[in-house]
């Protein structure tokens, strides 16, 4: 299996359990690996044999946007099932980190799979 990937994307939204948290939007930060259903587009040389990374990102940006979570995990479990809804992928790999919301503390984050793993 094929895999696109998005690295280190950034996107709004209302993130927290804290109230503090829930006032405005947080900038949380996103790998996503997205496995392609198949390996037509290395042949055709066609973005509509793929999925288009950049649609991804403005959907997901937009998505996220609209939503409010209480959890890193749920905000995860959103962004994964969205991806394979909308793109027909047939395994995505969402890591989703909050920079700088703890002190001393870089980034604090969840990583989840869900469909069928590449081997």
């Amino acid at each position: 299996m094929d895999i696109i990937f998005l690295r280190e994307m950034r996107a709004e939204t209302i993130i927290g359990v804290y109230e503090w948290e829930r006032i405005n939007p947080q900038t949380i930060e996103l790998d996503l690996d997205i496995g392609i259903p198949s390996e037509t587009a290395c042949h055709s040389d066609n973005i509509g044999d793929t999925i288009h990374y950049a649609q991804v990102a403005e959907c997901v940006r937009t998505a996220l946007a609209e939503q409010h979570f209480l959890l890193i995990e749920a905000l995860a479990e959103f962004i994964a099932q969205l991806i394979r809804d909308t793109f027909g992928a047939p395994w995505v790999r969402v890591s989703v980190s909050k920079p700088g919301i703890l002190p001393g503390v870089r980034q604090v984050g969840v990583l989840i799979e869900r469909g069928h793993r590449p081997k």
